[in-house]
């Protein structure tokens, strides 16, 4: 009997089949789901096989993709790790650099000079004296390992201090750790932070020269004082200072000696040691030190008597301080000498210039009221502090400094002209450079009515008045930042006043002023003919303004005259040119009669030589090469 059987089985969405079955027959295998493709019929079996070939196809795609995926994930996390490393390698490299010439090195200078100071005065004296050893330890120990903390920080801060190459500041940390290993410095570093202490733990507390090795620090004190005295005003000041901490340390120093020697032999047991400790007043702690600083101070500075030594090993001590006196006493005077000349070279260049201006007067027979007026007239110099030529000061720096300074002094008050306070940053820095201070005493005329206009000022300091021509009458007082004559230098064509002036200014006190003169704006302003430009049409809508110029004349060509000024000024250019041109030949012409001496001297000297050699070479047999055979024998 043959039954109709749907199966509906459905793995993977396979389409339903109709299965005729046989149900007397076994069905097999067939329950248990297993080779049901043999009873497919034809066409759908061979649907089956294609969906199951594009199933595998699908995994496939999948599992390529899968891949590439995997394999894009691989590569951006790789860059992802390159990125970190290259970030921390720059993070590495961006580290915190010193740099030697700021504030926070000279500061940290400061900070490491205090151990070593200390260290220095402190460590032979704690050797020497027991009793302040003992009494104050537990201080000397907080401070000692302070010290040694700051030590350490400073050879941290030693390889994280920058240093120039070619001009610029390395900063790499590698290069700055090599260069700091590499040097001298670094091994003595290392050893004045070696831990002697540790042996106090066998010696025992009573022996602080064990810390020695903390003197080898000295450097960076003396680095400090180096740039104290290059940052400070009054370097003769701290000179003198200095040289008198030096010598205060020697003395100190040889006291600790004289009285660790007067203990070595015994208190008290000559005239030349220290007395016996068991009287009272010499068993105190204060007496000690200062008798034996006293007693150094006397012997070093040879000053006053000191009782004289007994045994041959005070003999000697005493010599050699003797010596070291002799050199101290040698140093001081020498320096301190120095240091005054120094001090006082500035009043005796300008006492020498009053003198020489003295004599002069006195020379010409100059009335006493117009030498008081000079004598006056420096007095105010000095006093003010006016008396150092800016141009001689400044000539040392290079230009780019020098305008740098001249521009931070005198720039705000060239702006406060009218004409000037739109010009070019470039002219602007010509013209300060070209500024020249000037100085008038009291009732000094500056300029007089009709007067050729060549200079213009600019008050810095001081008043001034318009007075009238019977130079009492006072129209206007000008004070500081005021200026006047900035039009006459221009020289604008149709000013009704031409190049003259047209006021009488007198100095009421004692006056400071700028000047810049008409030949100097023109040499400026060749180089920047719009700003030339500029400033006439400014210069002649101020003369508009006051009514001084005429317009007819203004609105015509070319002056003539300043053609005639050009051309002058080009035959002028033309023989100087031709003055140096002559000078050159000169030298030249004088350079070859000294070349040609010279080789005549040395034809002189070498002729007979030559002829010598000459003869020779003819005496000589070209077969044998024996000199003295012909060539007939």
């Amino acid at each position: 009997m043959k039954v109709g059987v749907i199966e509906t089985h459905h793995s993977h969405t396979i389409v339903p089949s109709v299965v005729v079955q046989d149900t007397s027959e076994d069905p097999g295998p067939m329950d248990k789901g297993e080779n049901r493709q043999g009873y497919l019929p034809g066409a759908l079996a061979h649907y089956n096989i294609n969906n199951n070939s594009n199933k595998d196809n699908q995994k496939k795609k999948k599992d390529g993709e899968t891949q590439k995926n995997k394999e894009k994930k691989e590569k951006n996390k790789n860059k992802d790790k390159s990125k970190k490393k290259e970030n921390k390698e720059e993070k590495k490299k961006d580290i915190y650099i010193i740099d030697p010439a700021g504030n926070m090195y000279y500061n940290w200078l400061f900070c490491i000079t205090m151990p070593v100071m200390y260290n220095w005065t402190m460590i032979i004296a704690r050797a020497c004296f027991d009793e302040l050893q003992h009494d104050y330890l537990v201080v000397w120990f907080i401070i000692d390992y302070i010290s040694d903390a700051i030590y350490v920080a400073d050879m941290f801060v030693r390889t994280r201090t920058g240093y120039l190459e070619q001009g610029l500041l390395v900063k790499e940390e590698e290069k700055l750790q090599e260069k700091y290993k590499t040097s001298l410095q670094f091994k003595l570093d290392f050893l004045s932070i070696i831990p002697t202490d540790l042996l106090y733990f066998k010696l025992g507390l009573n022996y602080p020269e064990l810390r020695i090795n903390r003197l080898l620090r000295v450097a960076r004190m003396f680095e400090f004082f180096q740039r104290t005295e290059t940052r400070t005003n009054y370097p003769n000041i701290f000179r003198i200072s200095n040289l008198i901490m030096y010598i205060v340390i020697i003395i100190h120093w040889n006291a600790c000696v004289y009285y660790s020697i007067s203990k070595a032999i015994g208190f008290g047991a000559d005239s030349w040691v220290y007395p016996n400790t068991s009287d009272p007043e010499f068993a105190r702690l204060t007496r000690k030190y200062v008798y034996s600083l006293y007693w150094s101070t006397l012997t070093l500075t040879t000053i006053g008597e000191t009782p004289p030594p007994v045994r041959d090993s005070e003999y000697f001590f005493v010599v050699i301080d003797f010596l070291v006196g002799v050199l101290i006493f040698a140093t001081i005077v020498g320096n301190v000498g120095s240091m005054i000349s120094n001090m006082n070279a500035a009043r005796a260049e300008f006492q020498a210039r009053i003198d020489a201006i003295k004599q002069y007067m006195h020379f010409r027979n100059v009335s006493k009221d117009m030498e008081k007026r000079v004598i006056k007239w420096f007095d105010y110099l000095w006093t003010n502090k006016k008396a150092v030529d800016e141009r001689e000061v400044l000539k040392y720096l290079p230009d780019k400094l020098r305008a740098e300074i001249a521009i931070n002094v005198h720039l705000e008050t060239l702006k406060k002209v009218r004409i000037f306070a739109d010009c070019e940053a470039g002219l602007l820095v010509e013209l300060v450079l070209k500024l020249q201070p000037q100085v008038y005493s009291p009732g000094d005329y500056i300029c007089r009515k009709g007067d050729i206009g060549r200079e213009m000022y600019i008050i810095k300091e001081g008043k001034l008045a318009v007075v009238a021509d019977d130079g009492i009458t006072q129209f206007v007082v000008l004070s500081d930042g005021s200026y006047f004559g900035e039009i006459s230098i221009l020289n604008i064509k149709g000013s009704k006043a031409g190049n003259r002036r047209t006021a009488n200014i007198r100095s009421i006190g004692y006056s400071d002023l700028f000047c810049l003169s008409k030949d100097d704006l023109m040499e400026a302003l060749t180089e920047y003919p719009d700003a030339k430009a500029m400033l006439e049409e400014k210069g002649k809508q101020i003369l508009m303004k006051d009514g001084l110029l005429d317009i007819e004349v203004a609105n015509l060509g070319s002056d003539p005259r300043d053609l005639e000024e050009k051309v002058t000024y080009m035959e002028k250019a033309m023989d100087r040119l031709q003055t140096k041109f002559a000078r050159l030949l000169a030298e030249y012409e004088a350079a070859q009669q000294k070349l040609k001496k010279r080789l005549t001297q040395i034809e002189k000297i070498l002729k007979p030589v030559i002829e010598q050699e000459f003869t020779d070479l003819e005496e000589t047999d070209p077969f044998t090469d024996k000199p003295g055979v012909s060539k007939a024998e």
